[in-house]
């Protein structure tokens, strides 16, 4: 007769059993992620970390430390400071990172804003200067490509260059028709406000103008007027200039600052450009502020990125592979990438720089279809006989 196990059996658990504290390395695998970002932190140079210390006061955690279980959160997608500091005190990882030190979510704040702030490039330049040591890449081959990555920004407080352009062209005529009335007013009042210049430059600005109507203003208050009505005009006008056109014209010129030859940007982060999204879903595209990220690898690694307000790749190529040199020291010999970066201006500077190009240019998949090559036969046909 087979025998029945029909016993329930459970593991031991006491919940009032004292257990000595045990060490978290016990529990990390040895081929575990945080164990890599450990090593390889271990190995770059800090001191331009240390720099941003000042000495004095009671002692600070290591940036090491820091350093470590910053690069780790972000991997696994944690940015908040006050999360970070929450895994450091419960994630079996992040206390073994941190040799069970609990920095809070201030000292975190202010170790990534105020210290490493500014020195982000030149980490990740010591992190690629020991994948060249290692032997894991070389720059021999750049494989470049772009994303557009959405602004953390109001997606529909916008401001538009060519509608700026406009209202402020709109703007400089309502000034030039309320200084031809002025003058109008002065003529029929036999010159009391005196010899009026209303003339102002084609392209004034705001301090010009405020000056013209700071002249107007004295004399306004020195004149004496026969028609009270006419004053009262006069008046009205003077103070259209001062709190409506001169406001107004300081804004687009902020705007126009701002700009610095871009088509838009957003009013909650000036420094993001309005681009036009991959589809969601739903297939909808839309305008959306971003940047312009451009990433460069080899192997598997990132060797290379840069940030642009520019929503097309043509324009980012010169700019990024001088930014990649400048941080890493290092010039790509080979660079290959989509038809996004394919213009004569890129193809000139990669020749000029000695760096061989794999870059198909625009209408190279064009010219491949059957169509294209059939209107190119008929095109020639025609030239030929007639």
């Amino acid at each position: 007769m087979p025998r029945k196990h029909d016993k329930i059996v459970f593991k031991e658990y006491n919940p009032n059993q004292l257990i000595m504290p045990i060490d978290p390395e016990a529990f990390i695998p040895q081929t575990h992620l945080v164990r890599a970002i450990d090593k390889i932190v271990d190995k770059i140079d800090i001191s331009t970390i240390i720099e941003k210390y000042k000495g004095g006061g009671t002692s600070s955690y290591h940036p090491l430390m820091l350093l470590k279980v910053l690069i780790y959160a972000y991997i696994q997608g944690i940015y908040s400071s006050r999360k970070i500091a929450k895994a450091l005190q419960e994630n079996i990882t992040f206390m073994w990172l941190s040799k069970l030190q609990t920095p809070d979510f201030r000292t975190i704040n202010r170790f990534r804003k105020e210290i490493i702030g500014d020195c982000i490039e030149e980490i990740f330049a010591e992190v690629i200067e020991l994948l060249v040591k290692l032997g894991y890449v070389n720059f021999e081959y750049y494989y470049l490509d772009g994303t557009k990555i959405e602004a953390n920004a109001n997606k529909y407080t916008f401001v538009w260059a060519k509608s700026t352009r406009t209202y402020k062209r709109k703007l400089r005529e309502k000034v030039k028709n309320i200084l031809d009335e002025i003058e109008r007013i002065n003529e029929e009042e036999d010159r009391t406000l005196g010899e009026l210049d209303v003339n102002l430059e084609a392209d004034y600005d705001s301090q010009e103008l405020e000056q013209k109507v700071e002249e107007l203003s004295q004399k306004l208050a020195e004149a004496s007027f026969g028609s009270k009505r006419k004053e009262r005009r006069v008046k009205k006008l003077v103070k259209t200039l001062q709190n409506d056109c001169i406001l107004r014209l300081k804004k687009y010129e902020s705007y126009e600052q701002i700009l610095s030859g871009r088509n838009s940007f957003s009013k909650t982060d000036h420094d993001a450009t309005f681009m036009r999204m991959k589809d969601d879903h739903m297939k909808n595209g839309m305008l959306k502020p971003g940047y312009n990220v451009q990433i460069g690898t080899q192997n598997r690694f990132v060797i290379g990125f840069s940030i642009h307000q520019s929503p097309t790749d043509t324009v980012c190529l010169k700019e990024h592979l001088e930014l990649v040199e400048k941080i890493t020291g290092h010039m790509p010999k080979n660079v290959i990438a989509d038809s996004g970066y394919g213009s004569e201006e890129n193809y000139l500077h990669l020749k000029k720089c000695g760096i061989n190009s794999y870059i198909k240019y625009n209408t190279f998949d064009l010219e491949q279809t059957r169509k294209f090559k059939k209107e190119i036969v008929s095109r020639v046909c025609r030239e030929i006989f007639y």
